[in-house]
């Protein structure tokens, strides 16, 4: 008996540090995924509203009745090509296909959408060949482009089946993947339209958005086919595939899903626009965004840090609520600052940067706490559905959500473009020359107003189940269970 009682112990230990010390993702790999990490920030994204704006010129009422049929689009297409995906099996893997075979038409195809005003030049906003040939392109892209995003979240998990060896990659990618210059794009991209704005140089808005579109987006996809081509799939695939259906019914049925569910839909109620905007109109500079960054640039890295001291201290539901309400007071404050002087101070560039700069500089030290307790309150929500059911739902809870904010989003979408609109924004002005009323709410739609249209997503935070101590039960019971099933698992190997 007590020999069986160390052959069984023995094969436990076996399988719980059946990975330690295995590292499947050599050298070159691993360079590689770095640079496709890297890849995912280097563009000027950033800039599409401007560049649909005041380049394409594509007309808010026809853009916004554009968005909802995209949108429809986007929603519809995420269902059957999930489907397809998963049905997948090739000697090269199940999402290799995929990322390889769509990822250099995709490359072509987003190159293209930064040459619209190559083809269509001083065309109005309502002008039918463009319209067609942008929202055509619009929906062949996002085809195109849904198929290599839905691969690629799968691949990332498969290319090593070692869980310690993903979590190395993501922090080497986090710490290293910025000092690289992935926001160097945007920062260039910045200083050109003011140089051009203030008629520094003689080039014109559209070639500079033609050069850095296309160019970036050739130079990040080539870092990301490298990618593909160096990994490989290393974790078979089960032919399960997920229900949506049973990830509606986990909403529902695990009341901290449904509340986080909850709080992000009416957050996502909340209108904003870019400070972009707002830099680029009423204080003339993009580059002053950068600039006003660079205090606060060191804040983001410290506040980590804080995270485990905090965590020990307080509950997950307190710091969850805490981010929202501080961050809420702060860009609070700028807007109220901006108010004075007769409601004119917000037109001042001094003062408006050093406001503007000590609110990224306040929020900067809770960025830690936003990132960390957002990802970890899921995991505690799906653990909460194992401790409670006995089973956990992370694929298919994930894909319902995205369904429903998408949906939503597809409205909002829609919405902002003709509140656009509304506030008398002219498409093709030369910038930094709207009216005072269109200067007053680009700065109140950074401000005050997503602010208060986002308010209700504190609601749900509160009624938040999990307090500390019931947290430290529910994983002592877990991990329980799960050294139980460890257990039996390992008997049934031994009596294989």
């Amino acid at each position: 008996m007590a020999e069986q009682n160390i052959n069984t112990k023995e094969k436990e230990n076996a399988e719980v540090s059946y990975y330690k010390g295995r590292s499947y993702v050599g050298v070159k790999e691993t360079v590689s995924y770095l640079f496709n990490d890297w890849s995912n920030s280097f563009n000027i994204n950033g800039f599409n509203e401007r560049y649909i704006w005041d380049v394409v010129n594509i007309d808010f009422t026809v853009n916004a009745v554009m968005n909802l049929v995209t949108a429809a689009w986007d929603i519809i297409n995420d269902t059957f090509i999930s489907v397809i995906v998963d049905g997948t099996r090739t000697r090269i893997g199940k999402f290799r296909p995929f990322l390889i075979g769509v990822q250099m038409p995709l490359t072509l195809l987003s190159i293209f959408s930064w040459l619209i005003p190559l083809f269509f030049p001083a065309t109005n906003g309502t002008y039918l060949p463009k319209l067609i040939y942008y929202y055509l392109f619009l929906i062949i892209n996002e085809t195109a482009g849904t198929f290599t995003s839905v691969a690629k979240s799968g691949y990332m998990s498969t290319i090593t089946p070692n869980p310690a060896e993903r979590i190395r990659l993501i922090t080497l990618a986090e710490l290293l993947t910025g000092y690289m210059g992935e926001d160097m794009p945007r920062y260039i991209m910045g200083v050109l339209i003011d140089l051009v704005n203030k008629k520094v140089v003689s080039w014109k808005l559209s070639s500079v958005f033609m050069v850095m579109g296309g160019g970036t987006a050739l130079i990040s996809s080539i870092c990301t086919f490298w990618f593909f081509m160096q990994s490989k799939e290393r974790v078979p695939q089960s032919l399960e595939k997920p229900s949506i259906k049973e990830g509606m019914k986990a909403i529902v049925s695990n009341y901290p899903v449904l509340l986080m569910c909850l709080s992000e839909f009416l957050g996502n109620f909340s209108i904003s626009k870019s400070e972009t905007n707002y830099f680029i109109d009423v204080l003339g500079s993009y580059s002053l965004i950068t600039i006003l960054n660079i205090p606060s640039s060191f804040n983001g890295s410290i506040s980590y840090s804080f995270v485990k001291p905090l965590r020990k201290r307080f509950s997950s539901k307190s710091l969850w609520i805490f981010n929202d309400i501080y961050t809420s007071v702060i860009t609070t404050a700028v807007f109220l600052f901006g108010m004075t002087k007769k409601k004119t101070m917000f037109y001042k560039t001094v003062p408006m940067c050093i406001a503007f700069g000590l609110k990224e500089w306040f929020i900067k030290w809770s960025w830690g706490i936003s990132k960390v307790i957002t990802a970890d309150l899921w995991n505690e929500a799906m653990d909460y559905c194992e401790w409670k059911n006995g089973y956990r739902m992370e694929a298919t809870t994930g894909v319902a959500k995205g369904l429903i904010l998408k949906m939503q989003s597809a409205l909002l979408g829609s919405v902002t473009s003709i509140i656009m609109k509304k506030i008398g924004y002219v498409q093709g002005l030369e910038i930094g020359t709207q009216n005072d009323r269109t200067k007053f709410w680009e700065f109140a739609l950074c401000t005050i107003v997503p602010t208060v249209t986002g308010i209700l997503r504190i609601v749900p935070k509160f009624l938040w189940p999990i307090t500390k101590q019931r947290r430290e039960l529910m994983y002592e019971e877990l991990a329980k269970r799960r050294q139980e099933n460890v257990m039996g698992y390992a008997e049934s190997i031994k009596e294989s």
